[in-house]
């Protein structure tokens, strides 16, 4: 799949943010006055960003809103119910922090269960695809949910959290990538079972389709070398876990909270990145691209 900036963009920033605006309606992290109005910001900042970011893959950006009404059917519209209504839920927590009203955490609870469920949305965006066999499993779910949690815990700096999640996002990442490469030879998808044409012998593209480009070529085929692919898996794993962990381990907390955030980000992107890059649409068979 052709990996789109803004898509990356969406699934990153959205997953931190909507994590650490869960962190913080648990409580999970203390903060009152002026403190609880720049954490409960950033929070906010980073999942309505992330979410922004979504449209600009869209051919028309104004008509977004009519994502929603496909709720029934639809993860993508499911996934906008769910952030509007998780942002909505948690403004009166995020106002109680600041102004100091005393709210009950019962609120900060059901809205950080409605920021799950915009996370596990989002995933489900991608694994629900039979079309795209790397994505089709549950390991991708997993994933999303590993690298909110693992984000939103470095970013306040909660260190046994931060340690656990780092390492066990490191581990999630990795089995992905296991499953993820034998998932298009485990779904036995060939040039004949995409026409048809298997049961009367072994089907070949005699020609391709078109002559010219299209939008399948332009955005459901994309080829990334395998030992670039490899670099880039040893970066997403160096930054987005094991380097986060050394720096909150050795560095002052203001510090270690800046760089270490840094640094996930960096390797949160490049794994996405990867993600959409390694992903192969049964749509690539009818041009001989498999």
């Amino acid at each position: 799949m052709h990996p789109a900036p803004s898509v990356i963009v969406f699934t990153v920033l959205s997953g931190l943010g909507f994590g650490f605006l869960a962190l913080l309606a648990l409580g999970s992290l203390t903060v009152s006055g002026w403190g609880a109005f720049v954490c409960w910001g950033l929070g906010y900042a980073l999942a309505v960003i992330g979410l922004l970011a979504s449209t600009f893959h869209l051919g028309h950006p104004e008509r977004a809103w009519r994502a929603f009404s496909q709720w029934r059917s639809s993860w993508l519209s499911r996934e906008g119910v769910t952030s509007i209504l998780a942002l909505v839920t948690l403004a009166p927590m995020a106002l109680s922090d600041w102004l100091g009203l005393g709210f009950g955490r019962w609120l900060g609870m059901l809205g950080a269960t409605l920021c799950v469920a915009t996370i596990l949305c989002t995933s489900m965006i991608y694994a629900q695809l039979r079309t795209v066999p790397r994505w089709n499993h549950w390991l991708v779910p997993v994933t999303f949910l590993c690298f909110a949690a693992t984000g939103a815990a470095i970013l306040a700096v909660r260190l046994p959290w931060a340690y656990a999640f780092c390492a066990l996002l490191a581990l999630v990442l990795i089995a992905g990538w296991r499953v993820g490469d034998g998932a298009f030879a485990k779904a036995g998808q060939t040039i004949g079972t995409a026409t048809g044409l298997g049961r009367l012998g072994e089907a070949t593209v005699f020609e391709p389709a078109h002559t010219a480009g299209n939008y399948l070529l332009r955005e459901m085929i994309h080829v990334v070398g395998r030992r670039h692919a490899q670099k880039l898996r040893g970066i997403a794993v160096i930054f987005a876990c094991l380097l986060p962990a050394l720096l909150l381990a050795l560095l002052p907390v203001h510090l270690a909270a800046l760089l270490a955030t840094v640094s996930h980000l960096i390797g949160a992107f490049a794994a996405r990145w990867l993600f959409f890059a390694e992903a192969e649409h049964v749509v690539g068979l009818y041009y001989g691209k498999r």
